[in-house]
């Protein structure tokens, strides 16, 4: 398998509504995530946990059909900042020909926008490009597992970042 071609992956459909106050992308979905068609699929992975402190409800608690529509009530809407690539395995350090997804009608699907954060450093290397367009962002700490350098805690107080102005008002 070695020698074989290394196949084009194409990432999840964008979770996205007119609501969307705060947009979290990652990179690029891991293997666990692609096969489930899922999120944050692997089971090691803090996101769930993450963003429920964050929203103060247990999105982690429900079934994954069930978290989608309860995130955005929240007005928070997931996707990636890699549309495609190619990639063995599930690591960053691994993606290869990058394509990025086309965020040119986001204004246009979330008017309310106003904060995107990137999960992890990979996605955050596109954070100027978002406060080139007058996004406030927020670079987080990654989820992944792979990234086990920060205690949850000390991740979810960077993460409660994403909150800002709107659930202070």
């Amino acid at each position: 398998m070695q020698n074989a071609t290394v196949p084009t992956l194409t990432g999840l459909a964008p979770v996205l509504d007119a609501g969307v106050r705060i947009l979290v992308l990652g990179s690029f979905p891991g293997a666990a995530s692609l096969a489930a068609g899922q999120y944050y699929a692997h089971p090691r992975n803090q996101f769930w946990r993450l963003i429920s402190s964050v929203v103060d409800d247990d999105l982690a608690a429900l079934p994954y059909i069930e978290r989608l529509p309860r995130l955005l009530a929240h007005g928070i809407g997931l996707w990636d900042v890699l549309g495609e690539c190619e990639r063995v395995g599930s690591l960053d350090s691994a993606i290869r020909k990058p394509a990025a997804n086309d965020f040119d009608r986001l204004r246009e699907l979330c008017p309310l926008l106003e904060t995107v954060g990137f999960n992890g450093q990979a996605s955050g290397k596109f954070a100027s490009q978002f406060a080139a367009a007058a996004y406030r962002t927020v670079v987080l700490p990654s989820s992944s597992p792979a990234h086990m350098a920060m205690s949850f805690e000390q991740k979810l107080d960077v993460w409660s970042r994403l909150r800002g102005d709107e659930q202070r008002g």
